[in-house]
Formats: structure tokens, sequence, C-alpha cells
């Protein structure tokens, strides 16, 4: 089966390259049969895909060529401003992100998706390598399982969309490579490298990875190693090899998980396995479920591992051990406690089985254990072939299951015994090969296409970057102002994080941290959001517009208003600490430090040369003046919060609210004066800083000669601000310096909690990995020559 005359690295590279031309191709051909961006009309930023993780990119894309408002440690852009650096280690560590910066601006859509395509293959390649690693075996054969890893239905059916998770996906092979060092004792440090790479890339599924690996490690040291001493020695060096790995990680890690504790808490619920029969049928290639684990892997790979209790040829322990771990971490999916454990003790938003790339990558590599002693005969072959009958017998009652689905796993179950069976014989090697290239490219190719249609026909869509995107993104940048103003790319917005794709500094953000304080803030200011809390939006009102000197924001129409702001940091007079009630209209007058609202002369009716604002967070319709035009209102709580919604200029009785369903349990209606409005904002300019500097992570303010009272600057009170020498207070949700009449300069920077000692960490873990790599030179170098040339 093998090539003798390649050198066994040479081969392991082929292995590599095979797996991750196939996994690209497959990935593509189905992208291009679903015609989905770049290859038809159909968007593919599907959900937090273009609501999130595509923003998220393009600020990273300003980052690189330097543009953006902010820098590695705060983002000035979103949510008033808000840490960058848990986003950072959430969403845009991975190396492979960088990428981004080499695509023109405007093609940040293609750059993410080329990024993601990347990922799957490379994940595919390290897979390939790692078998080739574990055991010999034909570097074809290596390719190919390495590409239905790549190719798993986790991968290209949720991951495609949540491209950090594919971090994980090449996390879980790296780490158990580093567990083969560790059995070897070999390359210590790389290996170090290796696990910290993994964990900054993204945590999340790098936690999941390592508890794969870690069980991977637990069965090749019971195989390989005889003995409690080499055995506990082996487990030791990869323990401590995790160990430091984790500690160089720590200056991502520990500021993401204190951001994490203080994030808006959003939504959790009580996890409910799925049933055996969606269970099974997700290992049919072509199903689609938001909510069970896509376990499929390819039909020969499937049937190849399926065939390893009854090949005799492999060892008992290899085959009682491997089939084990295997069905331990299927079972590990459908346990409540289990699945705790999983996912670090607490059940995710939404996918609750986010670990199913572990499980894949286990079987994967319990086929690779069966194959490298020899092709499984005809009889493992058959008695390994009835648990997939059995799975998709299973299956028939499940909703999941389709026509094409079984279909295609027939035809290629007939095609993996055939292949498999054929390679005892060498001429019909290469053929047999191609044979299993082909089934499992149009197996992972129509479940690709599938998935799209599935997430479709069943998740929110974001169009890709085009002229409105470009039209909005250039106004914004004409009205730029900062730090005199902000200027807000307003409501309705394209994304969830519309500042971070569009530019200017806006109050919306939606990320899994966004604060609490930020959250909460927005909330008692009349703000809407979704997903729970996560996802604040922007309000559209000249009050708060106002309080956080939003001097420019971009209307539906395409055009700019304008307005006289205060600036950044202004100065309120002395007294007793305020606090919000339940009326967000009583809240921005309190923000403010003025009465610029008036109740309506009826019910319903304002004053004739007021605007009035309708607040009404659980409604769901539309509502409107009775002369003029309808809004929306998007209130489906508990996931959505309808915004504070501007109705208007009244003109008296002719402009009587009208709700066009059954008026809420609870709704508002306010007046603005905006002569009132104007008089707040001339004196908070009057009293407020003569100018303002914003760096990366700082701001500094020179305010009027003998202010007292408290300086409020138009930021949210997030953990990590010091002014003046000491830790920030708070006044209404936002940053404040209390003054004492003598304080001409307010110097504010911000340092995200965990950082230093996250820094500190890193720097001795470091030191003992510098330690390391001296001692190993210094025994290499003590080797004969001859001897260190073989090692």
């Amino acid at each position: 089966m093998s090539t003798p005359h390649r050198s066994p690295r040479r081969r392991s590279l082929l292995g590599s390259a095979a797996a991750a031309l196939l996994t690209a191709a497959a990935v593509c051909a189905g992208d291009a049969v679903a015609r989905v961006f770049p290859y038809g009309p159909r968007h593919r930023s599907v959900n937090d895909l273009g609501n999130q993780f595509v923003p998220f990119h393009a600020h990273l894309w300003d980052l690189l060529h330097g543009r953006a408002r902010g820098g590695l440690l705060f983002n000035w852009q979103s949510g008033y401003g808000t840490s960058f650096l848990p986003d950072l280690g959430t969403y845009l560590t991975s190396p492979f992100a960088l990428l981004v910066g080499l695509f023109p601006r405007d093609g940040i859509d293609l750059a993410v998706y080329v990024v993601t395509v990347l990922k799957t293959a490379a994940a595919a390649a390290a897979l390939a390598w790692l078998l080739r690693t574990q055991h010999r075996g034909p570097w074809w054969a290596a390719g190919l399982l390495g590409a239905s890893y790549g190719l798993c239905g986790w991968s290209v059916i949720e991951a495609s969309y949540n491209p950090m998770w594919l971090d994980g996906l090449i996390a879980f092979p790296l780490l158990c490579l580093t567990g083969e060092w560790a059995l070897r004792g070999r390359r210590p440090v790389l290996g170090v490298l290796v696990v910290a790479l993994c964990w900054t890339a993204n945590f999340y599924t790098a936690y999941m990875a390592t508890l794969g690996a870690a069980a991977v490690l637990v069965v090749r040291v019971v195989l390989a190693r005889e003995g409690a001493g080499p055995r506990l020695r082996a487990a030791g060096r990869a323990a401590g090899t995790a160990v430091l790995g984790l500690a160089l990680a720590a200056p991502v890690l520990a500021p993401l998980l204190l951001s994490s504790g203080q994030a808006y808490p959003g939504w959790s619920r009580e996890f409910r396995p799925v049933s055996w029969a969606d269970f099974s049928a997700r290992l049919l290639p072509a199903t689609y479920s938001f909510s069970s684990p896509a376990v499929f892997i390819g039909t020969g790979t499937l049937l190849l591992a399926a065939a390893l209790p009854f090949h005799r040829a492999a060892p008992l322990r290899t085959r009682l051990w491997w089939t084990g771990l295997a069905a331990a971490a299927a079972l590990s999916l459908q346990w409540a406690p289990t699945h705790l454990a999983w996912h670090l003790f607490a059940t995710p938003n939404g996918s609750p089985y986010r670990q199913t790339f572990v499980l894949a990558g286990i079987v994967v590599i319990a086929a690779w254990a069966g194959l490298a002693a020899g092709p499984p005969g005809p009889r493992a072959l058959a008695a390994g072939a009835v648990l997939p009958v059995a799975a998709a017998l299973w299956a028939y009652d499940s909703t999941l299951v389709t026509a094409w689905g079984y279909a295609l796993f027939g035809g290629g179950l007939a095609a993996g015994v055939l292949a498999w069976s054929a390679l005892r014989r060498p001429r019909l090697v290469r053929p047999a090969g191609a044979l299993l290239a082909v089934v499992l490219l149009a197996q992972a190719a129509a479940t690709t296409a599938y998935g799209h249609r599935g997430k479709l026909g069943g998740l929110d869509d974001y169009p890709s970057w085009g002229a409105a995107h470009a039209a909005r993104a250039q106004a914004l940048s004409d009205a730029g102002g900062w730090p005199a103003y902000r200027t807000d790319p307003g409501r309705p917005a394209l994304s969830g994080n519309d500042p971070l794709l569009l530019g200017g500094e806006g109050g919306s953000y939606y990320s899994s941290h966004t604060p609490e304080v930020l959250t909460e803030t927005m909330a008692a200011l009349g703000a809407g959001w979704t997903s729970r809390g996560r996802n604040v939006q922007s309000i559209d009102n000249p009050v708060t517009d106002a309080v956080f000197a939003v001097g420019a924001r971009l209307r539906p129409d395409g055009t700019v208003g304008r307005a006289p702001v205060p600036p950044l940091v202004t100065v309120r007079p002395p007294g007793p600490p305020p606090a919000y009630g339940g009326s967000p209209f009583a809240n921005q007058e309190l923000l403010l430090g003025a009465r610029v609202y008036e109740d309506p002369l009826a019910p319903g009716v304002c004053r004739a040369g007021t605007e009035a604002f309708l607040w009404a967070p659980e409604y769901n319709a539309t509502a409107r003046l009775a002369d003029g035009p309808a809004f929306r209102f998007n209130g489906a709580a508990p996931r959505n919060r309808a915004a504070l919604q501007p109705m208007g200029a009244s003109r008296g009785d002719a402009s009587a609210l009208v709700f066009d369903a059954a008026p809420p349990a609870r709704w508002t209606l306010s007046c603005l004066d905006r002569a009132r409005l104007d008089a707040a904002v001339a004196a908070l300019r009057a009293t407020g800083a003569s100018s303002v500097r914003a760096g990366p992570s700082d701001l500094r303010a020179v305010l009027p000669p003998g202010s007292t009272g408290t300086a409020v600057l138009a930021v949210p009170a997030i953990a990590g601000w010091t002014c003046n020498g000491r830790p920030a207070a708070a006044r209404l949700g936002l940053v404040a310096v209390p003054l004492d009449g003598r304080t001409a300069t307010v110097a504010c920077s911000f340092r995200p909690p965990g950082l230093v000692a996250g820094t500190a960490l890193a720097g001795a873990a470091a030191l003992v990995v510098a330690g390391l790599a001296g001692g190993r030179r210094r025994a290499v170098r003590a080797v004969p020559g001859p001897l260190r040339q073989r090692t």
C-alpha cells in the first residue's frame, strides 16, 4: 500500500497536502452547488457570521492598516468605548485571521471566506500528519482520513459560520501531536509553544480539544508503554507541557476569562439530549440541525472505524481501547454531567453539541489504528458494516434524514466495502483510493450544500459588502470628527457591529463580552437589544446623543444629521450620587442634568411643536402618529427588547399615537422640547472640557480652572479604567472623576483586568521554557556526532 522509495517525512507531507486539497475542493464545491457567496447570489453570512465575526475581522483589518479607533487593549468604536483584548482573544487571535489584511477593505467577506477554507484545510492536514506520526501507513490513506476529519459535519455546517471554532478543529490534532512528543520525550519546547498557540487562537474550543487530546494520550500511553513508571513519566511530561503552554497564553486568557465574568449574562438553559434516532441521522450525509451533533465523517471512514473491533490483524488491546474510547466519547455527548464538562460547566447559548469535532477526530484516529495493522478483511468489513446500516435504520424515524442522504450513504457504504477490500491487491490500491476520495468529496460537498439550505431557511442572513455598505462607510468617514464628537452609524443597522464594519464611534455592540454595565445603562436610557442583551443597539435620540457626544448620526436615507453636543468630558455640579429609576425619559434627564421632556397634553398626544418619543420595550408590531409613518417595534421578549423610538414632530391632536396592534401592557409617550435641550447642551459645553485628546487606550481632557463636582466621561464604567492615578469612579454607569477645584486635567487610561497578572505568569513560564531549551541544546551537544544525527 505504500511507496518505499519515498522518505517517511515526504510521505507525511504528501498525506497532509492531499488532505488539505481534498478538503478545500469539497468545501468549495458544496458552496458552489448551493450558489452562496462567492459563487452565487445567495448570502453566506448567516447569524453571528454576518452580525459579529465579519465586523470583527473588518476591525482587525483597520487595526492592521492603522485606521481603527483604539488599539489592542481598547475599542473606541463600539458601545461608546469598550475593552478590546477579550474580543481579540475570542475572535481574532488565530494566525489565520491576519490574512484578512492582504485583502481590500471592501473584500472583507471574501477574506473571511478564504480564511475559513484555509482553516478547514489546515485541520485536515494536521490530522493527517498526526496519523502518520502515531503509526506508519499509506500516505494517501492518512490524507483521506485527515480530509474526512476536516470535512466532518460539525466543520462544514456549524464551524463554517463560526470561523473561530475552526481553530479548535486545528487544535485537536496539534494537541494530540504534543502528546506524541511527550510520549517519546521529544520536542518539549515546541510542544509548549503549540499549546500556547492553540489556547491563544481560541480558548473555548481549545479547552474541548485539550480534553479530547488528553483522552487520546491515555490510550496511547497504555498501548505504547508498559509499567507504571514509563506511563507516569509520559503523562507528567504532557501535563508539564500543557501547564507551561497555558501560562504562556495567560496575557490573553486572564483578561478574557475575567471579562466573561463581567459580561451581561445572556441566555442559559437546561441540557436535553437529542433522541438516538436524530443522533444516528447525523452520521449520514446531507442532514442539518442546529441542535444535534453533526457526526458525519464520510461513510468510508465510518466503515473503517466500525470494522476495527473485528479486525483480527490488529492487537486485541488496540481494538478494545480505541473502540472503547470512541464509544465513551459518543456517550459523553448525551449525558448531562459530561455535556457540562465539555462546555466549561455551562450549557452554551445556541448549539449544545460544540464538542462534536473531538468525537469525529477520535473516530478517525481509531480507524487509522486499525488500518495500521493492514487492510481489514472481508469478514471484518462485513461485520463492521452492520453498525452503519443499523444507524441508518434507526435514523429512519428521524425528521432529519433525507432521500439524498440515504442514497449517498448507501452508495458510499457499498463503495467503501469494495475499496477497502481491494487494498489487498497491489494493482487495485490506486483505483480504490481514488474511489474513496471521490465518495468523500461527493458526500461532503452534498452535506455542505444541504447545510446552507438549512441555515438560510432558518437563520438570519446579512448581505455581503456592497454599494449600501460603501455609501454608509463613506458618509461616516466624511462626517467624522473624533474625538471632538462621535459619529454614529445609526439605525436601522446592517449588523450588530456596524461601528466596526462601517466606521464611526457608535453605541451598538454585539459580543460574548458585552459588559453588563453597558447593557444595563443603555437599557435604562431606552436602548433596544437582541440576543437577550448581548447585542445592544444604538439609541436614536437627541438627548442620549448629547450625553454621549454624538455630533453626527447617519440617517436611514444616507444623509448625516448633525447637532452641537458637549465634549466627551463634562462637569456635573456637587451633590448626592444619583440613581436610575424606571422611566428612560427621567433617566436621560438625570444623566443630562436638565429637564427637557414634558408629559403629553392628553393620553397619546404631545403638544404641537414638540417631538414625540415612544417607549414600549415589549411591543412587537408597528405604531405611528396619526399623521405620520409607521415604525416597527421589535419587542419579542426575552430575546429582543424594542428601542425607544422617535415618532416625529407633533402637530397636536392631529398627531395622536396609534398602535397598529393591541397596545402593550407597558408603554410611555414623552414629548421633547428642543429649546430646553439646546439650553442644556449649551450649559454643558460651557463648563465641559476645553480640549480632549484620545489615544489607543487613554483619554486626556483639560477642564476650566476651578472646576468642582464630578468630571463625567461619556464612556461606560467598565472595569479597568484609572483616572488621575486612582481607579475610576462611576456615575450613572459612566466613568467619573471627583473634582476638588484644583484639578485642571483629567488623565485616564485603560488596562484590561488580568493583563498584568497574566503577563507576569507568562514571563515566568518563558523563563522555564528558555531553561528547557538551553538544557535540551546541552544534552544534544553531549551526544556523539553519529548518534546526534540519528536523533
